[in-house]
């Protein structure tokens, strides 16, 4: 599983300004932030991860980043990918899907070959945002630009649920 320091090893390595926080309290899931850093939800991010079966009968997993002010809607996230069923995946498939802990986990270090959505609003972000690290007592604290710059998904508007979709979103990455 990554951790902290995998992290901070391959933020170093990108020359990519951050910081390790130690938390108060351990976390159960990253909704858990802005209750432990005192922070504003939407400075606090989630990555949630879906099943979704597509109407041409694929199987496929897609992460999705948002803040956890906006956590992502299984209907917002179906109507963009035109698929038949979005269901949040359970905790087996997102650790293996993420090689991260389920409920911790963080949008960056995430296999290439997992399709990345990022909600719209966090390009909106100014200054310093948080993200869960995979380990309990800590948190990543990093400039919104410089994540938003590292992350290899594809933005996505996910207010609102697409009629028909896109399934190029899901196999399509930046």
């Amino acid at each position: 599983m990554k951790d902290a320091l995998a992290i901070h090893r391959w933020l170093l390595a990108h020359q990519v300004h951050h910081e390790i926080v130690r938390l108060p309290r351990p976390l159960a899931r990253a909704e858990e932030l802005p209750g432990a850093l005192s922070a504003a939800p939407g400075r606090c991010l989630t990555v949630t991860v879906f099943e979704v079966a597509t109407r041409v009968g694929g199987e496929a997993v897609v992460a999705v980043v948002a803040p956890v002010s906006a956590g992502p809607r299984p209907g917002a996230v179906g109507g963009l990918l035109g698929a038949r069923r979005v269901r949040p995946a359970p905790a087996h498939v997102v650790n293996s899907a993420t090689d991260y802990a389920h409920g911790l986990v963080c949008p960056l270090l995430l296999p290439a070959s997992l399709p990345l959505l990022v909600d719209d609003r966090l390009s909106a972000a100014a200054g310093p945002i948080f993200t869960a690290t995979g380990e309990r007592h800590t948190a990543l604290r990093i400039r919104a630009l410089d994540l938003l710059t590292l992350l290899p998904g594809k933005t996505v508007d996910l207010r609102l649920a697409r009629p028909g979709g896109s399934r190029a979103a899901v196999t399509r990455r930046h």
